[in-house]
């Protein structure tokens, strides 16, 4: 096993080669939440169909994995800093393998969907201790190339998902794209409990092992509470009616819950999120940026299907061949701006990397109805370079700024910003093209001429092209907002006691 008792952050215990170990069992944790996001998406009609329920309620089996996600990942993120990010991280393989298994016999869809919160747990064990691990293994001078080559694998897990599940789901049928799951954890379990390095717990030197064995659960009470339902409202607010009774209610109790949160906090010297770290504004405008990163990505990301299937009356196969641009090009540029990152600093490539999303954001706003193949590939390739730009450099600022006791809480919040920022991407993204379409088709008079199919499809089509610029209009302006928040980060500098951090230069 390559371990150690303790090993400092940034000041990694074992030899470079074994380091590059190390990286590829984190890798199979990594791969495996974007997988099976993208995997079980496909396979949604089939589900659908198998249970017989309505579209409302099969959503839920995409739905309640996020929302799981992203009220547990503060949380696991501290248990790591008290109890070692190794332990979280191994049980995180096997929670997600079991809900694996609890998937692909689900007799029916209320079993599906309490599995499918088992399995999100696990997943939110492995995104919140991964890059905790990675920070803690890796020295500086290599941090941002590790990072990079770890936003690589996220790409490669989105692009190989539809085309697994594609395959999977016509050959197999819809249980197989859970029955994957059994072999690649189980053998990431064991290959991840030989190589992973026993680390010393960093919270040990706040004030030892009384201090250490100490966890705030009225605080991860608190905060899953508020997540959960700031999402769950702002994810359902276009469907549910935005002053409705359910989204209201779930807005103020989660606003409550949240300013709940951050005053117990700010009282419990074994807090759940050090608010301290905020202070720093480093951490706090590279979180934000973070947020608006893929805020804008999934912005993009889910009205393009519509757009290729629905108005240039592309097959799903087809469409899928042309979204694969965006993550290769992700897959591509990663590993490079990590690289950069480690040797000219983070702060100007993470701020060109948003420019280049919001410029291309702008060229996608310009396609219409007789858009080429090529048109949408060179678009989303640009947007890919961006994001790939944007999100290495990025990353190794947030783990980089941080004391080593509190790496698992820098984990967790950055996995936090990537959730809250998919969710809030498709509601501001649906919520924008509806309401736009709605506007369009009124102004361009779509009712008065309903007796006339042809012209009214001729109206419709226009509608949906006008609704798609304005939003995709409202992504580029988000990120170009992300340019500014990048920038005004400043530079970090070491601290004296604390481990050497990643200079923003």
């Amino acid at each position: 096993m390559l371990s150690r008792d303790a090993v400092g952050a940034g000041e990694a215990g074992v030899a470079s080669s074994s380091r590059w170990v190390i990286l590829t069992a984190l890798a199979v944790g990594t791969i495996m939440g974007p997988l099976d996001s993208s995997v079980v998406n496909i396979a949604l009609p089939q589900i659908q169909a198998a249970f017989g329920v309505d579209l409302a309620a099969v959503e839920w089996v995409s739905m309640i994995y996020l929302f799981v996600i992203s009220s547990l990942l503060l949380t696991f993120g501290r248990v790591g800093d008290l109890y070692g990010h190794r332990s979280v991280y191994l049980a995180g393989f096997t929670v997600f393998t079991a809900g694996s298994l609890l998937c692909s016999i689900a007799p029916s869809l209320p079993v599906l969907l309490v599995s499918r919160g088992i399995q999100a747990v696990g997943a939110s064990m492995l995104m919140a201790a991964g890059p905790a691990i990675l920070t803690e293994v890796f020295p500086p001078r290599e941090r941002g190339q590790a990072l990079g080559l770890n936003a690589m694998v996220v790409a490669v897990g989105l692009a190989m998902g539809p085309i697994a599940g594609g395959y999977l789901v016509d050959h197999l049928g819809w249980r197989a794209i859970f029955y994957i799951n059994l072999p690649i954890g189980l053998l990431g379990t064991a290959w991840a409990s030989r190589v992973l390095p026993k680390v010393a717990p960093a919270a040990a030197s706040e004030g030892g092992l009384h201090q250490r064995t100490r966890f705030d659960y009225g605080g991860a009470t608190l905060l899953a509470i508020a997540l959960g339902a700031l999402l769950l409202a702002i994810s359902q607010g276009q469907n549910w009616s935005w002053g409705s009774m359910p989204v209201i209610g779930l807005l103020v109790g989660g606003v409550l819950s949240l300013v709940l949160f951050v005053h117990t906090e700010r009282q419990n010297p074994a807090s759940l999120v050090d608010l301290s770290l905020f202070r720093q504004r480093l951490f706090a405008a590279a979180n934000a940026s973070a947020l608006l990163n893929y805020l804008t990505q999934y912005m993009v990301t889910f009205l393009m299907p519509f757009y290729l299937q629905n108005l240039l009356g592309l097959p799903p196969s087809r469409a899928g061949e042309l979204l694969i641009a965006y993550p290769l090009a992700v897959m591509l540029v990663a590993p490079l701006a990590g690289w950069l990152s480690d040797r000219i600093g983070s702060l100007y490539l993470a701020a060109t990397g948003m420019g280049v999303m919001s410029l291309a954001a702008l060229c996608l706003s310009q396609l219409n109805a007789a858009a080429t193949a090529s048109d949408v590939l060179w678009r989303l390739s640009l947007f890919g370079i961006g994001s790939g730009l944007f999100q290495s450099p990025n990353n190794n600022a947030i783990m980089g700024s941080v004391p080593r006791p509190r790496l698992g809480q820098a984990s967790g919040m950055l996995a936090t910003m990537r959730n809250m920022g998919m969710v809030l991407g498709i509601a501001v993204s649906g919520a924008t093209f509806s309401g736009r379409l709605a506007v369009h088709l009124r102004d361009l008079g779509v009712a008065h001429v309903a007796q006339d199919v042809a012209a009214a499809d001729i109206l419709r089509r226009q509608a949906f092209v006008m609704s798609l610029h304005d939003t995709f209009l409202v992504a580029a302006a988000l990120a170009a907002f992300g340019v500014v928040t990048s920038l005004v980060r400043g530079r970090s500098l070491p601290q004296p006691g604390q481990r050497s951090r990643i200079e923003a230069r």
